[in-house]
């Protein structure tokens, strides 16, 4: 595994905690009233003009600019049945543009996002909802309410696809895979649906990469293979042990012995640890 211990990013004292700093405030509410998945025809509409510019465009430059390899998706095709029925997919959040990544490396399905209010609010917002992105209401109980029911329905009744970065935050170009929250796991319980892990890994550039575009790091996105919720468990033990498991995999494919990984599983205010 290469790991590019890069001092390039403020990484916060806790490990879910963002670094990036927000341009703008759009003023939009996220109340019980506001439409977590925009359902009507004219963002339908956008949202198919969007979606033929990311495979037209976007894409291609995604996989140039990251030096995107994907390895795993014969597991699509060989769990088909079980992803076509609704899925939470989990990675760690490595870059500003890996869910275009992952956009690009689960087609035909199109995902959504689980995203942080403030990356909606911000001037970038219309096209985080246009690909998917439904932002997670703060300090509201109703609106929350109203959230998890659209996510519900989504999974249950959409049969739709969900993606979730466990990690809580963004931090480029960080090698260890840090404590995930239950979120997804909840989900998947509740919605009685597998989550499926993703990795990214890194590889070290090549000369040019490295010289003249200055990159630190170029990306590998590898799918995992579903995981179901124990059912013989009790719920609280069930999404424990989903999201363990969950986590063990994602370090699995990114090159790293859960054992060895220097965070535990499961997200209680975990603290960066700072390995080198």
């Amino acid at each position: 595994m290469f790991d590019p211990k890069t001092k390039k990013y403020p990484y916060p004292e806790q490990t879910d905690k963002h670094y990036l700093k927000i341009k703008m405030d759009r003023g939009i509410v996220f109340d019980t009233k506001y439409p977590y998945i925009d359902r009507s025809r004219s963002f339908r509409f956008k949202q198919a003009i969007v979606r033929l510019l990311l495979n037209v465009i976007v894409f291609p430059v995604c996989k140039i600019r990251l030096g995107l390899k994907t390895e795993g998706r014969q597991n699509l095709q060989k769990h088909r049945d079980v992803l076509n029925e609704g899925v939470i997919s989990v990675s760690n959040h490595v870059h500003m543009w890996d869910y275009i990544a992952v956009m690009r490396s689960i087609r035909p399905y199109k995902p959504y996002l689980l995203s942080w209010a403030a990356n909606v609010n911000d001037k970038d917002g219309p096209l985080v909802r246009l690909v998917g992105g439904i932002p997670i209401p703060e300090s509201n109980m109703a609106a929350t309410k109203t959230y998890l029911k659209t996510v519900r329905d989504l999974l249950k009744n959409d049969h739709g696809w969900l993606h979730i970065y466990s990690e809580g935050s963004m931090w480029e170009f960080y090698a260890p895979i840090r404590p995930f929250k239950r979120g997804a796991s909840f989900l998947a319980c509740e919605a009685d649906k597998p989550v499926l892990p993703i990795a990214f890994s890194y590889r070290e550039p090549g000369r040019i990469r490295k010289h003249i575009f200055r990159q630190i790091a170029t990306l590998t996105l590898h799918i995992g293979e579903p995981l179901f919720p124990d059912k013989d468990l009790p719920i609280k033990e069930r999404e424990k042990d989903l999201t363990i498991r969950t986590h063990e995999e994602v370090c699995k494919m990114a090159g790293i012995d859960p054992k060895k990984n220097i965070y535990t599983p499961l997200f209680d205010n975990t603290k960066r640890v700072d390995y080198y």
